[in-house]
């Protein structure tokens, strides 16, 4: 025998060992299989009608969802920026990229049916004057650097 094969033990006098082998749990009632088969569940329904009544298992339905709410309103943001953006037309020409923000967002709210139209009217009508006040800024200031240059 070489160093790297297994050795076997050989069973110690005070093991019994059983004469017919290993037997079946319940083998002495005449039980053929394991007591591990799965087992037919079925309900018991007692009751005066318990022979007209049938089990229907009640089938699960998911609730529908909601309709999503769409809380997002631009209109009151295109006000304001239109507000902001007259405010610095008023003094400097650098106003006019936010009031063209201000229209374009309060187009935007005419087009959506859920927001406030007077508003979303006031933020593009305020953001056009803020354009047009901020674009003769613009214009001025460069007729300016004309006379000096």
């Amino acid at each position: 025998m070489s160093e790297n094969e297994p050795r076997l033990d050989r069973v110690s006098p005070e093991m019994e060992t059983p004469a017919a082998g290993a037997s079946v749990p319940g083998a002495d009632r005449d039980y053929a299989h394991l007591p591990t088969g799965p087992l037919n569940v079925e309900p018991v329904i007692s009751g005066p009608d318990a022979d007209a009544q049938a089990f229907v298992p009640e089938q699960w339905e998911p609730e529908p969802e909601p309709d999503p709410i769409d809380d997002a309103r631009l209109a009151p943001w295109a006000l304001f920026a239109a507000i902001v953006a007259l405010a610095g037309s008023m003094f400097v020409g650098w106003g006019i990229p936010v009031a063209i923000v201000a229209v374009i967002a309060a187009v935007m709210c005419l087009r959506r049916p859920i927001e406030n139209r007077e508003m979303a009217l006031w933020a593009l009508v305020l953001g056009i004057a803020a354009t047009v006040f901020s674009a003769v800024w613009l214009i001025w200031a460069a007729m300016q650097l004309e006379r000096l240059g």
